[in-house]
């Protein structure tokens, strides 16, 4: 029983730890899910299954109710003494229903439902591009973080080198091999650690809050950020969601040229109207009665000053900004690529060279060990090399970052 209880602990302690890693590629799936403009995919759904319907409503059977009284100056009468005909009353009333069904429009409806759909389409497409482009921001807060995680791995070796060398010199003094108050110095500079270790603490308090607010889940500064590898390819193959939002405007204008081109067409419809009233459809009958009219009704506008054609010729010109737009965004992009190509191998070279300084600084530091042992140079010129070594190192590791986060950078420029 106990081994079973220790089996749990060990699963429930190993899935604690593995909730506390987290990746590049995470932090955009959190953000494509948490994020508060994701809440307008669902929105807009809803909005244009509404739109749809309203369109969609128009094909079936429209009822209308009317109803009016009048008091009319002068009235119908027969002008033929003796004839019996009592003149009509100057107040007259009247109700009517009538029912209605479209019975052709020229392809109108159907066209309304495309452009609705097709602006949908553009709408969704615009909440992708606007969650695409936090994904540079997710980039700037992740490497931050994750630079201080390799300075904080940096400075932990570094005290541990500096809290041995202490034991070595308070012996060295024991013995009077080296000089006293050595030790000072050195305790001195741990605690200018101690003090680094406290900025960096604040910092990730800082970066991780910023980042939580992003994903929109609660991450805090126990949850270690994976060093992620990245290949950037140069191929300038663009594959952006602006690209597609291009396409998706260019083709709504299309459809709405459809559109205007239907508003125009002949509209044919049924209809039927039952009422009552004084008086009712035969003017010489002066009482209440009730009557119907049953009939086609034929609409089509043939004259419209060109209005029609003239909103064809505004889309042509939208059309053609779009693709100056597209031309542009494409343009800007290239650009953005060569000058994120060139800052890598500008990277790559520094990287070079911070190997070739770390490995000279570590002979020198190594030396400088042997040294301070023996008492032949001090605690401060120990220091010296020591924090040079550090320096290098940092270097080292912030050009590092500094490669990820380009790359990183890149192939969100080029839609990867």
């Amino acid at each position: 029983m106990k081994k079973v209880m220790v089996f749990f602990i060990l699963i429930i302690a190993f899935s604690g730890y593995s909730q506390q890693q987290l990746s590049l590629f995470d932090c955009y799936k959190l953000v494509n899910k948490n994020y508060p403009i994701v809440k307008q995919k669902a929105l807009l759904e809803k909005q244009n299954a509404i739109d749809s319907e309203v369109i969609t409503n128009k094909t079936l059977p429209q009822l209308s109710l009317d109803a009016q009284a009048t008091y009319q100056s002068d009235v119908t009468h027969v002008p033929i003494p003796n004839a019996g005909i009592e003149p009509l009353n100057k107040d007259q009333y009247r109700a009517t229903a009538t029912l209605s069904q479209l019975i052709y429009n020229g392809g109108l409806i159907d066209a309304s439902l495309q452009a609705k759909s097709s602006a949908s389409k553009t709408q969704q497409k615009q909440v992708e591009v606007n969650l695409y482009q936090l994904k540079k921001q997710v980039n700037q807060l992740y490497f931050s973080i994750l630079l201080l995680q390799e300075k904080e791995a940096l400075l932990s070796a570094k005290k541990e080198q500096l809290e041995a060398r202490i034991k070595e010199v308070k012996s060295g003094i024991t013995y009077g091999t080296i000089l006293p108050a050595s030790d000072k110095v050195l305790e001195a500079e741990l605690i200018k650690i101690k003090q680094q270790f406290v900025e960096i603490d604040f910092n990730k308090v800082s970066l991780f809050e910023t980042l939580s607010s992003l994903l929109g889940e609660d991450i805090n500064t126990s949850t270690t950020l994976k060093n992620p590898e990245i290949y950037a390819d140069f191929q300038n193959n663009i594959s952006r969601p602006e690209l597609e939002l291009f396409q998706l405007k260019k083709e709504q204008i299309e459809i709405n040229e459809l559109l205007i081109s239907k508003q125009n067409a002949p509209k044919i419809s049924g209809f039927a109207t039952g009422g009552y009233g004084y008086p009712g459809l035969n003017m010489l009958d002066n009482s209440f009665k009730g009557f119907y009219t049953i009939g086609l009704k034929l609409n089509w506008n043939v004259f419209d000053w060109n209005s029609n054609k003239k909103e064809r010729e505004s889309l042509l010109i939208n059309r053609d900004i779009i693709d100056n737009e597209t031309e542009i965004f494409n343009l800007n992009t290239i650009i953005e690529l060569r000058q994120q190509e060139s800052e890598m191998k500008k990277i790559e070279s520094f990287i070079a060279s911070d190997s070739e300084i770390i490995a000279l600084r570590k002979e020198v530091l190594k030396s400088a060990e042997s040294q301070l042992k023996n008492g032949i140079i001090t605690s401060s010129a120990y220091i010296t090399e020591l924090t040079n070594l550090f320096e290098d190192e940092n270097n080292l590791k912030t050009h590092n970052i500094q490669l990820l986060l380009a790359k990183a950078n890149y192939n969100i420029t080029k839609g990867q």
